[in-house]
Formats: C-alpha cells, sequence, structure tokens
C-alpha cells in the first residue's frame, strides 16, 4: 500500500469535483459563514452516521460522495477562514483552484507529519470512526466558534478543519480498497 500515492489519487478526485462545481455554480460558497461550513459537512457527516447505522439509503448519492463533499467543505473553511473582501465577488476558476492547492497542500504536509508519529494508525479505524471523529471535530468548531475563537490550551478551528480532511479522504482511501 502505497499512502502518498494513494492519498493523491483521493485528493484527485475531491479536486476534481471542487473545481467542476466552481465552474457550475462559482464561488457562491463565499457567503459561507464559518458556522454555514460547519454545518454543511455537519449534514454530510450526519448522512454518513445514518447510513452506516441503518445499512439502506434512498437517496442514490453514495458514502463516498459524502465523503468527498466533507474533503471540499472543509478545504474550502480553511480557505474562508483567509478571505477577505466582498462574499458576493466570484473568485475565478483558476484562483478558487489556486486556494484549493495551496490548503491541500497544507493538510497532506500535517497527513505526512502525523503518519510518520503515529505509523498510520489510521489504517486501523473503521470508517464508522472516521464519521465519528469528523462529527467530534465539528462540534469541537462550533464551541470555539461560541467562544468567539478563543482556545485556551486547544487546537484552532484550522487545526480541526485540516484533521477533518485527512479524515475524509483516509475514509475515501479505505473505501477504495474494499
Amino acid at each position: 500500500m502505497d499512502t502518498l500515492a494513494q492519498y493523491e489519487a483521493a485528493v484527485a478526485g475531491c479536486r476534481d469535483i471542487f473545481i467542476k462545481k466552481t465552474k457550475d455554480y462559482g464561488t457562491s460558497w463565499r457567503v459561507l459563514r464559518p458556522i454555514s461550513v460547519v454545518d454543511q459537512i455537519f449534514i454530510k457527516a450526519q448522512r454518513i452516521r445514518n447510513l452506516q447505522e441503518i445499512g439502506t439509503q434512498k437517496v442514490e448519492d453514495g458514502i463516498d460522495g459524502e465523503f468527498k463533499a466533507i474533503v471540499n467543505y472543509g478545504i474550502i473553511g480553511l480557505i474562508q477562514l483567509q478571505q477577505n473582501g466582498n462574499p458576493y465577488t466570484d473568485l475565478p476558476v483558476d484562483e478558487a483552484t489556486a486556494l484549493y492547492d495551496k490548503y491541500a497542500a497544507e493538510v497532506k504536509d500535517v497527513m505526512n507529519a502525523k503518519n510518520h508519529d503515529y505509523g498510520e494508525a489510521w489504517r486501523s479505524l473503521s470508517q464508522e470512526s472516521f464519521t465519528d471523529l469528523i462529527l467530534t471535530k465539528l462540534l469541537r468548531i462550533k464551541q470555539i466558534l461560541r467562544n468567539k475563537g478563543v482556545t485556551l490550551v486547544s487546537e484552532g478551528i484550522d487545526a480541526n478543519y485540516t484533521d477533518i480532511v485527512n479524515y475524509g479522504l483516509f475514509a475515501l482511501i479505505k473505501i477504495s480498497e474494499e
């Protein structure tokens, strides 16, 4: 198993969707406030959890598509933390893609560092655990937002988004191995 190749393939699939949706919708996501980005990810994670628990689905979109959306919204969340200006002004596709690539590279750097230290422990986790960890990170971000972004000893919103993106990518890797 070549983790880096699998990881890059998962990112490429998510990136492709991000670019196509940006071409279809523009960067309409720029109007999302921090809590709205969190809620978009929450909706996706909650659907995955429901499907994992009940075992059937009525909407065609599969769990892998929901994990891809989580990855993309996580990167959007990272982009939004740094964006200023009029949120109603579309970013050109190439600029949005460059921002996506910048944050995806930062997330990958964190993955590489943690994989070094933790010895790829994520490979022994279940899909259900990735979902629960994503939901936990979302609840943490909500609390940080209620605290006006202030933490006493904990990582900030950006670190939680980074972990969410990596958990989503790990889940996609594990799905691809099934």
